[in-house]
C-alpha cells in the first residue's frame, strides 16, 4: 500500500511539473519584439529625463497628491458617516481637525523649546557678567568704544575694511536671494494646499477614470499596476508609520532616563522625522543645543552630556533596525532591511526628495514585476499550486 500511494505522489509530481511546463511557453525574440522592448525601455528613460528635469515643479504635486491619499478616508469618514451635506464641507473639517494635531504636537514640543531659549539667555548673561566682573554689559561696550576710539576711526578708513565691505555686499544680496526663496517655498505651500484641495474634491473620479488615457488593450496592465501600487504605498505607511511611533516611544523613555532635556518634546520630533526612514538623524543638531544647554546650565562635562544624548541614538537606532523595522517592513513590504538602506539611498540620489518617499514602494512593485514577468517565479508557484496532488487517502490513515 505504501509503494503504491509513493507511486501516486511521485505520478503526481510529474503531472504538476508537466503542468508548469505547459504553461511557460518559451517564444522566440523577433525583430518586431526587440524593437518594441528598446523603445519601451527609452520611454522609460524618457520619462525618467522629464521627471528629474521638472522635480521641482512636480514636486508639490506629488506631494499634494499624497497628502490627499493620506487625508481621503478621514474626508469620506467625515462626510458619509458624520453625514456632511458637501464634500468640500468635508475637507475644510478634515483639514481643522489635522491643523488641531499639528497644533496639540507643537504645544508639545514649542513651549519648552521657548524655555530652554529662555534659560540658555540666562546662562549667556550668567557667563558674560562673570567674565566681564559687571553686572552692566551696555556700560563696559562703551568704555571700550570711548577707550578705543581712534583705532576704530583708523580701521574704518583702511583699505581692509573697504575690501571687507566689497566682499560682504554680495553675501548680502545673497541673503536678499535667500529670503526671495522663502517666499518663493510659501507660495508653493499654497499651490500644493489647492492641489491637495481640487484632488480631494474629484478624489474617486481621478482614481476611476484616470486609466482612459491608454489603450483599451493596455488598461487590465495599468488597472493591475495600480492596485500593486495602491497596495504596496498602504503596506508602506502602515509599517513606516508604526516604526515612527515605536521610535518616539523609545526616545521618549531613553531621554527622560538620562534627565535630558525636552526628553518629551524632542523624542516626539525625531518620531515625526522618522516617517521618512534615517530623516531623524538631524536631530542631532537639535541635541547638541540642548545639551551645551544643559551643560552650561548644571556645570557638567559637554562631551558626557551629549555623550549619554548619542548613546540613546546607538541603542534607539540598533533596537529598530534589528527588531523593530524587520518585524514591521519585513512583514509589510517582504523586503530585507539591507534591500530597504539600498533602495532609499538609490532612489533618494536619483530623484530627492521625491526618491525618498517613493524608494520602498517602487522597489517592492520592481522585484515583484521582475519575478512576475523576467524570472516567472510567481507564476511556476501558482501552477504549482494549482497542479498539487491531493494526498493520497491512505496516506492520511
Amino acid at each position: 500500500m505504501e509503494d503504491k500511494g509513493n507511486s501516486s505522489i511521485k505520478t503526481g509530481n510529474i503531472t504538476a511539473d508537466e503542468e508548469v511546463a505547459k504553461n511557460t511557453v518559451y517564444t522566440p525574440i523577433t525583430f518586431d519584439k526587440f524593437i518594441r522592448w528598446t523603445l519601451a525601455v527609452l520611454g522609460v528613460v524618457v520619462v525618467f529625463l522629464i521627471v528629474n528635469y521638472l522635480s521641482d515643479v512636480l514636486l508639490p504635486f506629488f506631494i499634494a497628491w499624497l497628502f490627499a491619499y493620506l487625508l481621503y478616508p478621514i474626508v469620506k469618514f467625515v462626510q458619509y458617516k458624520l453625514h456632511v451635506p458637501s464634500r468640500a464641507l468635508s475637507i475644510i473639517i478634515t483639514l481643522i481637525f489635522v491643523l488641531a494635531i499639528i497644533c496639540g504636537i507643537a504645544y508639545l514640543i514649542i513651549p519648552p523649546m521657548i524655555d530652554q531659549f529662555d534659560r540658555f539667555i540666562t546662562v549667556l548673561t550668567r557667563y558674560l557678567h562673570e567674565t566681564t566682573h559687571t553686572n552692566n554689559i551696555s556700560r563696559v561696550i562703551k568704555e571700550w568704544i570711548i577707550s578705543n576710539q581712534e583705532q576704530i576711526q583708523r580701521f574704518l578708513k583702511s583699505p581692509d575694511f573697504t575690501s571687507a565691505i566689497k566682499t560682504a555686499m554680495p553675501k548680502v544680496f545673497s541673503v536678499v536671494g535667500q529670503t526671495a526663496s522663502i517666499v518663493i517655498s510659501i507660495i508653493a505651500s499654497c499651490i500644493t494646499l489647492l492641489y491637495m484641495f481640487f484632488i480631494l474634491m474629484d478624489y474617486e473620479f481621478l482614481t476611476d477614470n484616470w486609466i482612459r488615457i491608454f489603450p483599451k488593450k493596455n488598461r487590465p496592465f495599468w488597472h493591475e499596476l495600480a492596485s500593486d501600487v495602491e497596495n504596496a504605498l498602504n503596506s508602506y505607511i502602515r509599517g513606516q508609520g508604526t516604526v515612527a511611533m515605536i521610535m518616539a516611544v523609545l526616545f521618549c523613555i531613553g531621554f527622560t532616563i538620562i534627565g535630558f532635556p525636552m526628553a518629551i518634546g524632542l523624542g516626539i520630533l525625531i518620531g515625526i522625522l522618522d516617517l521618512v526612514p534615517y530623516l531623524h538623524t538631524f536631530a542631532l543638531i537639535p541635541t547638541a543645543f540642548l545639551a551645551g544647554l544643559k551643560a552650561a546650565d548644571t556645570g557638567q562635562n559637554f562631551w558626557i552630556v551629549f555623550g549619554s544624548a548619542v548613546l540613546v541614538f546607538i541603542i534607539v537606532q540598533i533596537i529598530t533596525d534589528t527588531i523593530v523595522t524587520p518585524k514591521v517592513m519585513g512583514k509589510a513590504m517582504g523586503l530585507n532591511p539591507a534591500i530597504l538602506l539600498l533602495s532609499l539611498s538609490v532612489w533618494g540620489a536619483l530623484l530627492g526628495f521625491i526618491g525618498l518617499i517613493i524608494a520602498l514602494p517602487l522597489t517592492t512593485l520592481i522585484i515583484a514585476y521582475w519575478k512576475r514577468y523576467v524570472t516567472k517565479e510567481e507564476g511556476s508557484q501558482i501552477a504549482q499550486k494549482k497542479g498539487s496532488p491531493k494526498p493520497p487517502e491512505g496516506s492520511q490513515k
